[in-house]
C-alpha cells in the first residue's frame, strides 16, 4: 500500500550520476552569461562607444542562441546527446579563446564574433541539457528536476561576476577617477587614452581566454565519461510533420513568446543594473556587489520555489511571481534613489523560477517532439539580444549619459525598465492561461 502512495523520485537513482554530470553543464553557461553582462559597460568605456552600440555585446551573445538553437536540434536528433554536448563545449572553449586575437587587433567586432562563436556552444549546451534533465525521471517531477538543475546556473552566475569585479572591473585604467569623482580617462588625449585602451582590452581578454581553457578541460573529462545512451532509435527527421503538431500545442506556441519576453526581461535587468547605478553615484566596480546581490536573491528563490512546487502547480506559482515582478519593476522605475536600485534587485527573486517553469510547461507532453520544441524555446532567448539594444536606445534619447532628460519625472535610464515591466505582464497572461485551462 505504502507503494502505491509513494510519491515517485526527483532522479532515479541510476540517473543520479548523468544529472550531476549535465547539471554542472548548467553553472558553465550561466558563468558565461554573468561575466559577460558587466562587459556592455566595460566596452562602452574602454571603446567609447553609445548605449546602442554598447549593447551590441548582448546581441551578439544571445542571436548566437537564435542561430544556432535549431541546428542543435537536428544534431542530437541524428547523434546522440553526449556528442552535441561535446561538439557545444568545442564551440564555447574556442569562442573564448578568440578573445586573444581579438585584443591584440583592439577590434570590437572581432570581441562580438568571438561571443557569437561562443554562443554557438552555449545554444548546443542549452538545446541538450534542458530536455535531457526532463528525461531524466517521470514526468509528474519533471518542471521540479529542471528547477534543480537550474538552481546551479546562478551559482556559476555569480563565479562569473566575481571573476568579472576582481579581475576586470576593478582592474580597468578606463575607470579611474579623480578626488572629485569624475573620471580620467574622458579628460585624456587620444595618444593617453590608446595607450590605456591597449591595456585595458588585454585585462577583458585574459580571463575569457582562461575560460576557453577550463571548457576545453571539461570537454575531455565528459567525452571519457561513461552516459547513458540517448541516441533514438529512429534518426530519421520529418521536421515538416513535427512543425504542424508541434503549432497546434497552444502551450508551446504561447511558452515560446512567453520565453522570449522573460529572458528578454532577465537580460535588460541584470545588463543595465550598472547604469542605473551609476546615476545613483555608484561606480560600476561597485555596482558589481548589487549584481551579486540580485544573483544570491535569484538563487534563493529558485531553491525556494523548487521546494514549493512540491504544493503548487507550475503555472499557479508562475502567475504569483509575475505579479511580483510587476511590481518591482514598476518600483525600479518610479521610486527614487536607493529603493529604486533595491527594487530592481528584488526583481531578480521574482525572475527566479521563470525560465524553468515555462520551459517546462511549454515541453509537456511533447514526446519526441520536445527535441525540436527545445529547440525553438533555445531560439527565443533571442529576447536577449533585441530588447536590450531596445532599452539602449531609450537611453540614447537625450544623449550617451544615462539621466540626460527626464521622462514621465524619471531619467531616461529608470523610464527604459518600461520594457521589461511590458515583457512581465505578457509572462503572467500566460501563466493565468494556462492556469485556468488546467482546472
Amino acid at each position: 500500500m505504502n507503494n502505491l502512495t509513494q510519491k515517485p523520485a526527483l532522479v532515479p537513482k541510476n540517473l543520479i550520476l548523468p544529472f550531476i554530470l549535465i547539471t554542472s553543464l548548467f553553472a558553465l553557461w550561466g558563468f558565461a552569461n554573468d561575466i559577460t553582462n558587466p562587459m556592455v559597460a566595460a566596452f562602452k568605456r574602454v571603446l567609447e562607444l553609445n548605449n546602442t552600440q554598447a549593447s551590441w555585446v548582448q546581441m551578439a551573445f544571445y542571436g548566437g542562441y537564435f542561430t544556432m538553437a535549431l541546428p542543435a536540434a537536428f544534431f542530437i536528433k541524428k547523434y546522440s546527446y553526449k556528442t552535441g554536448i561535446l561538439l557545444g563545449l568545442g564551440l564555447y572553449g574556442f569562442g573564448a579563446l578568440l578573445f586573444y586575437p581579438a585584443a591584440a587587433w583592439e577590434s570590437y567586432g572581432f570581441f562580438l564574433a568571438s561571443l557569437y562563436i561562443l554562443t554557438f556552444g552555449l545554444a548546443f549546451l542549452e538545446t541538450t541539457a534542458n530536455p535531457y534533465i526532463l528525461a531524466m525521471g517521470p514526468e509528474a517531477t519533471a518542471t521540479q528536476r529542471l528547477n534543480l538543475a537550474q538552481a546551479f546556473n546562478p551559482m556559476g552566475a555569480l563565479a562569473g561576476l566575481f571573476v568579472a569585479k576582481q579581475f576586470i572591473l576593478n582592474a580597468l585604467q578606463s575607470n579611474e577617477t579623480d578626488a572629485d569623482g569624475n573620471i580620467i580617462f574622458t579628460t585624456l588625449d587620444e595618444s593617453a587614452k590608446a595607450v590605456i585602451r591597449t591595456a585595458d582590452l588585454m585585462v577583458i581578454r585574459n580571463p575569457y581566454v582562461m575560460l576557453g581553457l577550463v571548457v576545453l578541460a571539461i570537454l575531455v573529462i565528459i567525452a571519457l565519461a561513461k552516459m547513458p545512451e540517448s541516441k533514438d532509435s529512429d534518426n530519421r527527421i520529418d521536421f515538416s510533420a513535427t512543425m504542424k503538431r508541434l503549432w497546434t500545442k497552444r502551450n508551446f506556441v504561447e511558452g515560446t513568446f512567453a520565453q522570449m519576453f522573460y529572458v528578454g526581461a532577465q537580460i535588460m535587468v541584470w545588463t543595465y543594473i550598472y547604469q542605473y547605478a551609476e546615476v545613483l553615484g555608484i561606480s560600476n566596480a561597485s555596482a558589481v556587489n548589487y549584481g551579486y546581490s540580485a544573483l544570491v536573491v535569484f538563487l534563493i528563490g529558485r531553491w525556494i520555489c523548487t521546494y514549493l512546487f512540491k504544493f503548487f502547480a507550475p503555472a499557479k506559482l508562475l502567475a504569483i511571481f509575475s505579479v511580483l515582478a510587476i511590481l518591482f519593476t514598476a518600483g525600479a522605475i518610479f521610486l527614487p534613489g536607493m529603493l529604486g536600485l533595491y527594487s530592481l534587485v528584488a526583481i531578480s527573486f521574482a525572475m527566479s523560477l521563470m525560465f524553468p517553469t515555462i520551459y517546462g510547461i511549454a515541453l509537456e507532453g511533447l514526446g519526441e517532439d520536445s527535441k525540436f520544441a527545445a529547440a525553438f524555446l533555445v531560439m527565443a532567448i533571442v529576447g536577449g539580444a533585441i530588447m536590450p539594444t531596445l532599452q539602449g536606445m531609450i537611453m540614447d534619447i537625450g544623449g550617451a549619459g544615462y539621466d540626460d532628460t527626464l521622462i514621465l519625472g524619471v531619467p531616461e535610464v529608470n523610464f527604459s525598465f518600461i520594457l521589461p515591466l511590458i515583457c512581465f505582464v505578457f509572462v503572467g497572461l500566460f501563466s493565468v492561461r494556462v492556469k485556468s485551462s488546467a482546472q
